[in-house]
């Protein structure tokens, strides 16, 4: 691993190097053009009518295209370093994976059954005697009348306004007092509590 770091680190020094040595290329070459300009205009302003020399123009084209020519190569050696330097890093990255030693396999897990619902509460059916006679329906204020029957409130009070005998057996009854049926109202509640969440 350090080993591959070094030649990274290298590599980057190279790469660095031949930045820096590519862009002094550049400016000599920049430097000669700007010399050269300013031999035309003098040459140009002259008047000799003797044209500027071939041979210092010819040393100077020489000159550039040598320098373009570093630049060229320079480029190439940076492309070819950055080549190195990731081929050096997958290289490293391979050979830690195969030191690494193979992680077992889980086993497959098994799906669990899903849990099973709780069945959903059938509605029971009310018992007989929360029912009553006169509504055909639940209590929920159950009253005992004479005749030993239990009504909901309301229903046997509007019957005892206009009648005076019995709603199940039609037979007359000794009084129009109503008793409150507590033991009654009280297993009315549960049942309700127990099928009518």
């Amino acid at each position: 691993m350090a080993e591959a770091t070094a030649a990274a680190d290298r590599n980057a020094e190279a790469l660095l190097a031949d930045e820096e040595a590519e862009k002094e290329a550049e400016q000599r070459a920049k430097e000669r053009k700007a010399k050269k300009k300013k031999k035309k205009k003098k040459d140009r302003g002259g008047g000799s009518g003797a044209g500027p020399s071939q041979e210092p123009q010819g040393e100077e084209a020489e000159a550039v295209a040598a320098a373009e020519g570093g630049a060229v190569a320079a480029a190439e050696e940076a492309e070819l370093a950055a080549a190195l330097q990731k081929s050096a890093r997958l290289e490293e990255e391979r050979r830690v994976a195969e030191e690494e030693p193979p992680q077992p396999e889980a086993p497959p897990r098994e799906e669990e059954p899903p849990e099973p619902e709780a069945p959903p509460r059938e509605e029971e059916p009310p018992p007989a005697d929360f029912i009553c006679p006169i509504t055909t329906e639940v209590m929920s204020d159950p009253v005992m009348a004479t005749d030993g029957h239990s009504y909901e409130r309301k229903q046997i009070e509007r019957w005892l306004a206009t009648k005076s005998t019995s709603p199940m057996t039609g037979e007359a009854l000794e009084h129009s007092i109503l008793t409150p049926n507590h033991a009654l109202r009280g297993r009315i509640r549960e049942w309700q509590e127990a099928y009518h969440c």
